[in-house]
């Protein structure tokens, strides 16, 4: 009985050995699914952070055409204002030359007016000098 003995225990110390070795297999084995785990969840939120960038990174897009059409709006409003006081000065500058033009003319018929009241006066100077004074008149 002592070789079956040997044989046996050794086999069980084999078996042992073999059932440690297995445990510790299994329990690296879980410690590597359980960091590949850990790996699969950092993942998995660095894909939730990353959807969130791209969110932001297209509203940010979008908020950056809304301002460009918004600047081009307040270009073309300013070319628009531009236009608009150019115009405004060049209808100033005709109402000034045309207010010129009618105090020009206004001058000049007031001046015509004066001359022809002068000749009138003068006509009627002449007149009365030309007529004969009769005792009663007034002058």
């Amino acid at each position: 009985m002592p070789e079956d003995k040997g044989p046996a225990e050794s086999k069980r110390v084999a078996s042992e050995h073999g059932r440690e070795k297995a445990e510790e297999v299994r329990e690296e084995t879980d410690r590597e699914r359980d960091t590949a785990e850990d790996h699969r969840a950092m993942a998995e939120s660095a894909r939730k952070e990353a959807e969130q960038f791209r969110v932001l990174a297209e509203q940010a897009r979008a908020l950056h055409e809304q301002y460009r059409e918004e600047l081009e709006l307040v270009r073309q409003e300013r070319e628009a204002l531009r236009r608009a006081a150019e115009e405004a000065r060049d209808a100033a500058e005709s109402a000034r030359n045309a207010t010129i033009a009618a105090v020009a003319a206004t001058a000049e018929t007031l001046s015509a007016n004066l001359a022809q009241m002068q000749f009138l006066e003068d006509a009627r100077n002449t007149l009365k000098q030309l007529r004969p004074r009769k005792p009663g008149d007034v002058q």
